[in-house]
Formats: structure tokens, sequence, C-alpha cells
């Protein structure tokens, strides 16, 4: 009997480390959760690692009590990348068809995402994304991949998704000091989706909005495919800032006054909740900015779906619907997965949806040996999905 598959996935966000591991059995496309836990994280600052030390000992921590609560031993992962130097821009590239008969190839489609990758100017930036958003043939837009069509030149846009070199490289050293190989890097937000985002909602336009502790993430999609994705420094550690300085107290006091957990008469409702509606308004303020400048402002009919540790405040729903004028809501309608039992909480969305993205990485985190995508070959293993 074939053994089970196992995938992991390690999320390090700003204020906690999550790693989930997962088991498949042969031929099957549903997984069973061995292992869910997490860690305070060290050495993170707005998504991005700045001590890579702390940051390896997060890691360190969080696959040892994974290893322990699975029983397996962990060599290799899938990581998510969610800093604030995240950000997406669209590449142009083209092809002459080469067959004679002018039926596009393979090759020819392998050429025309080459030449859009080869547009993309990245100083001192690195790819860890890519996605065809649209073909044309001759001129005219078409559905679906364009193998098998005849025309003279084929054209594609392409979204990618380039984060600072030097925060990759950090992310890679401390996974590699933690003694976990990285299969690949994803953005928080894309792998998010795969739980909170149905089919149907990814074709007819959605945004997916996570509010972390120090940063906002969102990424939008169309017709199925990624069309935007970014991150804004800003978050719920913000708005516990604000009530601390509004009304004089310690940090820890207002945190616990904006999860509700304290109810005094010496902190009216009516003034919390005015401190938490100001950055809330600067946090959706940002999001339509966004929209704007990609021309999909109050344009997505799917509407918003919000998540995270920063989602739980009563007023959110209810002020993104006002300012970003579309169907808002907090969690998502269902957990799109294939996992058996129930994941925690929006907040383990991206850590699961590693482990699950992790299976067609064509590895199993269990052995060792390969030398995974690394720092330069993360863009290809993307690639390859858009190839016939």
């Amino acid at each position: 009997m074939a053994r089970a598959k196992i995938t992991v996935g390690i999320d390090i966000g700003t204020a906690t480390t999550r790693c989930v591991v997962l088991s498949w059995q042969a031929n099957s496309d549903i997984a069973e959760t061995l292992a869910a836990v997490s860690v305070p994280t060290k050495g993170v600052r707005h998504g991005y690692i700045v001590n890579v030390a702390d940051a390896t000992h997060s890691i360190r921590r969080a696959v040892d009590l994974a290893q322990k609560e699975s029983g397996i031993a962990i060599k290799k992962a899938v990581f998510s990348m969610g800093g604030t130097s995240l950000s997406s821009e669209a590449g142009f590239g083209s092809a002459i068809i080469s067959k004679s008969d002018g039926q596009v190839t393979a090759f020819d489609i392998k050429t025309a995402l080459t030449t859009a990758e080869e547009s993309l100017e990245a100083k001192n930036r690195r790819m860890i994304f890519a996605s065809p958003i649209s073909w044309k043939l001759d001129g005219k837009e078409i559905t679906g991949k364009p193998e098998g069509m005849h025309g003279v030149k084929l054209e594609v846009r392409m979204l990618f998704v380039t984060c600072l070199s030097q925060h990759l490289d950090d992310l890679l050293s401390a996974a590699a000091e933690a003694g976990v190989e990285v299969l690949d890097v994803v953005p928080s937000s894309f792998s998010a989706s795969t739980l909170a985002l149905t089919d149907r909602q990814k074709a007819v336009g959605v945004m997916l909005v996570n509010i972390g502790a120090e940063t906002v993430s969102i990424a939008v999609f169309e017709n199925g495919v990624l069309i935007g994705l970014t991150v804004f420094p800003i978050g719920s550690t913000d708005i516990t800032n604000d009530i601390a300085l509004g009304f004089r107290i310690s940090l820890d006091e207002a945190e616990s006054i904006k999860t509700g957990h304290v109810m005094s008469t010496q902190y009216p409702k009516r003034k919390v909740d005015e401190i938490i509606e100001a950055r809330l308004s600067d946090i959706f303020e940002l999001i339509d900015g966004y929209l704007k400048k990609i021309k999909r402002s109050a344009l997505l009919p799917a509407g918003v779906v919000i998540t995270g540790g920063g989602s739980g405040h009563a007023l959110v729903e209810g002020l993104a619907k006002d300012m970003l004028r579309l169907p808002s809501r907090v969690g998502a309608d269902e957990i799109i997965s294939q996992m058996k039992g129930a994941v925690r909480d929006s907040s383990w969305f991206v850590a699961y949806g590693l482990a699950l993205l992790a299976k067609d990485s064509g590895n199993d985190s269990m052995s060792g040996g390969s030398k995974g995508p690394g720092a330069k070959g993360i863009f290809k293993e993307f690639l390859r999905q858009f190839l016939p």
C-alpha cells in the first residue's frame, strides 16, 4: 500500500507563526489534519523579517510542536510571504506563431510568458508569483488557453507579485537555519483565498481582505484569476495604540477594551467605537484607493470577504459596505476545503492554504534531498501551471 503524502504549510505572521501538517491518502483529494500549532512570532515587523535569529527561533518552535503533535519529521514546507514590500504589477508579452499553419503551440505560449517576464522592471525586487490575466490572438481577446487555435501573433497580460530581495533572502535564511527546506513561497492573501473564496466568487469578481496585527493585505480576483494584490502597513495593532492614546492607558488594557474583554463606564462604548471607526475608515480608504487604481472600485459583484484577527469588531462589516460600496462579509460564506474536520478560524486560512497548495509541489514534506525552488526557481515552479 502506498504511504500517505505529507504536506506542511508555515505561515510567519507578525504576531503569530502557524504550522499545519496534512496527510493525503493515495489517490485521494481529501486531507486529514495531523497538526495545527501556533507560537508567538519574534523578529518580524509589518510582515517581514527584521531579525533572522529570532524568526528562526519562532519557526523552529512551531515545527518542533508540529512534529510532536503529528509524529512526523518535517523536512520541507511551503512558506507564506506577506510583508509590506509585497506588491503586484502587470507585464505584457507576445510571440509570433512559430508553425507555418499558424497553430498556437506550447512553445508559443512559453515564449509569450517569458517575454512578459522580461518586460518587468524589478530593481532590488524578486518575483514570487506570476499569473496570466488575459490572452489575445491577433488583437482579439480570447478565453481559456490559446493552444490549438490559429493566428499570427499571440499576446499575454501577466500579473507579477514581487517583494524586496532582502525580505525573501531573510525568509529563506531563517527557514534554512531552522532546518526546513522551502518548497515554495506564496503570497499570504493568495494562500488564504484557497479556503476563503469559491470558484464562483473568483469568476465574477471578489476581493479578499485580511486585517492582521500590523498589515492589511488584499487580493482581487476576476474571471477566475488573480488581478491585483497589495499590502498596507496598518493593522489592528494601530487600533490598540489609538485606544491607549485616547484613554491614556496601557497597551494591554487597550487591547482588552478593543476585544471587548473590559467593559466599564470609565471607557464609554461610544468613544471606543469612535476611535475604532476612525482607524477602520483609514483602512477602507486605502483599500478603495487601490480598487480605483486597478479600475475595480464598486465593481466586484461578489463583494468583499474580510478575514484575519482584526476583523472581529462589530463595526467592520457595515463600515466596509458603506465605504467600499460593495457587498461585504466578515468570514467566508463557506470554507472551501479538502480537509476532514473544520478549520479553527480565519486566522488559520493562510497556513492551511499553504499546506493544501503544497500537494501540487511534487515533493513530500517528510523526504529530503531535493533542492526546491529556493531563491531562483520559484517563478519556474509557478510558470509550469500555466503551460499546456
